[in-house]
């Protein structure tokens, strides 16, 4: 009686199980029947990051009524696996809130999510792991691959921001800052001015003007150019001049007059000097220019209704008439006013002429202390040597400890030898020096960005925003790792390098990256070849992708391994002349 209740027990319990093992077994049988599609087939990486989306289908008389489904994304790939977020599936008699899959019917799910690409990911697949649970039982489905290798064009993206050599000490007039002039001036302009007073209604030169301090001085400025072999006189010029008061006529003769006296004493005095100078001459009857000017400087009652006179009326009768019957300011205008233009103008114009390219090469690697600023900015200029640069700028730094431009400009060396860790301190000492200059707001932004800090990066190039096409080029850089290649392209359209050409290829304009490439000179350049070998496998050139993709290699033979395994090439991976490139 005992054996016969526990064979009616065993009966029933396998009665119970077998449903649920047979639906198991029947959905991991079948498992082939499930169908993927993943959207692009072949992943790519865009600012960091690889974006996966894919559609699942499952047939009718497939899923399980009472089975839940996990399928888990992973991307395998050597040396390791990344699994993904999972998705859970259920049968229609399953209490949960899941996405349902009917038996009679089959169904449909979409997937999308994104992760972090490391470099190990490029030769890659995309791996849906599914496991099916039915009470305490559960099944492991056969794993589907559907999606292999990621393309990851923009990470080839060579990290060589712009930095830039800090030449101008000050905005000019207009705030602008333009660090392409230079200021050092071999030939610089200076001229020197003195005045010869007259008193009113007179042309007769007075012992007192003609040994004033300002004559004085001006006679022996122009001397001194004379001799000195560094100076050459450019002009030697007597304008006189009648104040606009009284009738034109009298006020030209008498402009005259002075004029002749004026020249006359001039001529004298240069004569005694031994100064030989094309002397040049004029008069001008009334001096309106010279009021107006004095007018602007003044403090004098009704100012402004007396120059806008002056803008209302040409016609210098009229003008002294309007003004004369503002009876006040007028008084006050004879008084401080009138006098000053009763006179004879000296101008002496002359070129002092600089140091020679060899004077001041000797000097800055001698006695640096000699030059002042511009000409050692100069001096390190005048060399291509990147060692004998920095000394200068060193140099530089020592003779003037102030002058922000010391150490951002060896700090632009060293990042030019790719040596940022060592550029960057010296960068933040210019900035202690002068926080609000550019320059250095983008000379640190390229810091930033080498040692992948895009966010600080970006803020800093604003801030140095309009100093320069480095600025804008370095901002490109910026789009490129962020995935904006339009954005990038913008900022390039003064440039043309591998980075350049990267964006139009990534763009799909093959013609306007062959042109950058072409464009940009550097002999040896192992990217510049590797792009045109992309662009050969993209176009069907195989001529342009073999004969390219060997020259990268033998410029650089770190790149066999690269190209090995990259996606770009993927058609030709089995490819005999491919393979005897890569292996």
């Amino acid at each position: 009686m005992k054996r016969q209740f526990k064979s009616a027990v065993l009966v029933i319990m396998a009665i119970l199980i077998l449903p649920c093992c047979a639906g198991l077994k029947k959905m991991q049988t079948n498992a082939g029947d499930i169908r993927f599609k993943a959207s692009p087939e072949i992943m790519e990486t865009h600012a960091g990051n690889v974006e996966i989306s894919f559609n699942g289908h499952f047939p009718q008389l497939y899923f399980d009524k009472k089975a839940t489904l996990t399928a888990t994304p992973v991307i395998r790939y050597a040396g390791g696996e990344t699994p993904l977020k999972p998705v859970l599936l259920q049968g229609e008699k399953v209490l949960g809130n899941n996405r349902i899959i009917t038996y009679d019917a089959g169904g449909n799910f979409t997937y999308q999510e994104k992760f972090a690409y490391k470099e190990s990911m490029r030769s890659s697949d995309l791996v849906v792991q599914m496991k099916a649970v039915r009470g305490s039982k559960c099944v492991d489905l056969e794993p589907v691959i559907i999606a292999k290798g990621i393309l990851a064009l923009n990470t080839l993206m060579a990290v060589t921001p712009k930095t830039i050599i800090g030449i101008r000490r000050e905005a000019n007039n207009s705030g602008q800052y333009n660090p392409d002039i230079d200021p050092f001036q071999r030939i610089v302009p200076d001229e020197l001015l003195a005045d010869i007073k007259y008193l009113i209604n007179s042309a007769i030169l007075r012992t007192e003007e003609a040994t004033a301090p300002d004559v004085r001085t001006f006679l022996d400025y122009t001397k001194d150019a004379h001799q000195d072999d560094r100076k050459e006189v450019k002009k030697v010029e007597v304008t006189a001049y009648a104040s606009p008061d009284g009738s034109l006529d009298l006020n030209t003769e008498l402009a005259s007059k002075r004029e002749k006296s004026s020249t006359a004493f001039v001529e004298e005095e240069l004569k005694k000097a031994r100064v030989e100078a094309n002397l040049r001459t004029r008069y001008t009857p009334e001096d309106w220019e010279g009021f107006r000017e004095m007018m602007e400087q003044s403090n004098i009652q009704d100012k402004d209704l007396i120059l806008r006179v002056l803008s209302m009326h040409t016609d210098p009768e009229v003008r002294e008439r309007e003004i004369k019957n503002l009876s006040a300011a007028f008084t006050q205008i004879a008084e401080e006013v009138l006098p000053k233009l009763r006179r004879a103008k000296l101008l002496t114009s002359v070129n002092i002429i600089g140091k020679s390219d060899e004077e001041i090469v000797a000097i800055a690697e001698s006695t640096p202390g000699a030059l002042n600023p511009a000409e050692l900015l100069y001096a390190a200029s005048l060399t291509e040597d990147q060692e004998k640069q920095l000394k200068l700028y060193q140099a530089f730094s020592q003779v003037y400890p102030d002058d922000w431009r010391g150490p951002n400009n060896a700090g632009v060396v060293l990042a030019r030898q790719m040596k940022y860790a060592e550029a960057k301190p010296l960068f933040e000492k210019a900035e202690k020096l002068r926080s609000d200059e550019p320059v250095i707001q983008n000379n640190l932004g390229a810091i930033a960005l080498f040692n992948n800090d895009v966010d600080a990066a970006e803020k800093l190039f604003g801030t140095a925003s309009g100093s320069g096409n480095e600025v804008n080029y370095n901002l490109g850089l910026v789009n490129i790792r962020k995935g904006d290649y339009n954005k990038a392209n913008q900022f390039f359209r003064s440039e043309a390098d591998p980075n350049t050409a990267l964006v139009k290829v990534i763009s799909g304009n093959y013609n306007g990256a062959l042109s950058d490439l072409e464009e940009y000179d550097k002999p040896d350049c192992f990217l510049k070849e590797y792009l045109k070998a992309v662009i050969g496998a993209r176009t069907g050139q195989e001529s342009l992708l073999f004969d390219s993709l060997r020259k990268a290699i033998s410029y650089n033979p770190a790149m066999k391994r690269t190209a090995a395994t990259e996606m770009e090439f993927r058609k030709y991976f089995d490819d005999s002349r491919f393979r005897a490139i890569v292996e």
